[in-house]
């Protein structure tokens, strides 16, 4: 299965996704606040989400799988 990874430190402010929903490279999967920034994150590809790892307000860091893809 592929995953998406956090490629930063930050909380997960917005699922933008959920499990079963088909997305393409460059849909907003969800979005990380740091330092008071909102930093949305793109799937880097294609597919459907099997699992999405992180809750609103949970704490990521950077390598951390947010998702994993069917």
């Amino acid at each position: 299965m592929k995953t998406l990874v956090s490629t930063m430190a930050g909380t997960v402010f917005t699922l933008n996704k959920a499990v079963g929903e088909e997305v393409t490279t460059g849909d907003v999967v969800l979005i990380l606040e740091s330092m008071k920034m909102e930093i949305p994150v793109e799937s880097d590809q294609a597919g459907k989400i099997a699992e999405i790892h992180v809750a609103e307000g949970d704490f990521v860091n950077e390598g951390d799988t947010l998702v994993t893809f069917e």
